[in-house]
């Protein structure tokens, strides 16, 4: 699996895609949080936190993640080379472990750089330093919860077709549904609303967003990891046989 993964973070940075995927998420969110008049503007809310940052977040990956899950197989059966890749001596559940970590890490290195907005707000804070910690740190480890989540759908949508832009769509459509479906739901039966609402990821991600987090919370995003990884395994097998 080591050597999957480490090939996927060389294919990334060996090409424009990796940096342009760091580039594009750094760009939005510094827009976003900095420039642009708006309820997202940090300067302007008069808050020393970063929940702005945790709210358009899901918006931007939600579409930039599947960007760069939906080459993962979709490549492979357009080259020819997911039979070649199939016949190597390592198990179906190794090469999509290895896919699926190599474009999480991708993401998560995107992320780091946004560890000078704690800064920076830190700093802003009036007296310097009153900044809720435990709601950013929680946000943050509720964030890479999500990536996950978001990403073993793209790879898995990935296996879907050899289209990259039909992959990309069905990821990008599942991600939705997932994330803010269950939400939009549960504001229509308003008898079951909360037990629609735990369907979806909204639910769990502004959870762990409260700094407090809850085994419940995330053992949903690693079942919704496992569910679309094992999917994956499945549909490869398939091809397989």
């Amino acid at each position: 699996m080591k050597s999957i993964v480490l090939r996927e973070i060389k294919s990334f940075f060996g090409s424009p895609i990796g940096y342009l995927v760091i580039a594009i998420f750094l760009l939005l969110n510094g827009l976003f949080l900095w420039v642009f008049e708006g309820e997202y503007n940090i300067l302007n809310s008069g808050f020393a936190d970063l929940s702005p940052f945790f709210t358009i977040s899901p918006w931007i990956l939600i579409f930039l993640i599947p960007a760069v899950t939906m080459r993962s197989f979709s490549d492979e059966k357009k080259q020819g080379t997911i039979e070649l890749l199939m016949t190597k001596p390592i198990a179906v559940w190794e090469i999509v472990g290895g896919k699926f970590f190599g474009a999480f890490l991708l993401i998560v290195i995107a992320i780091i750089p946004t560890f000078i907005y704690v800064y920076v707000i830190y700093g802003l804070g009036m007296p310097a330093g009153n900044m809720d910690m435990g709601s950013t740190l929680g946000s943050y480890f509720g964030l890479s919860f999500l990536i996950a989540g978001y990403t073993a759908i793209g790879i898995f949508t990935s296996t879907l077709s050899e289209n990259q832009i039909v992959a990309f769509i069905v990821a990008v459509f599942l991600c939705f549904i997932l994330y803010f479906g269950f939400q939009g739901m549960a504001s229509q039966f308003k008898n079951f609303g909360d037990l629609i609402a735990l369907f979806g990821m909204d639910f769990h991600y502004k959870s762990m967003s409260r700094g407090v987090i809850d085994t419940r919370d995330v053992m949903y995003f690693v079942s919704i990891a496992i569910v679309f990884l094992s999917l994956t395994v499945y549909k490869l097998k398939s091809l397989k046989s």
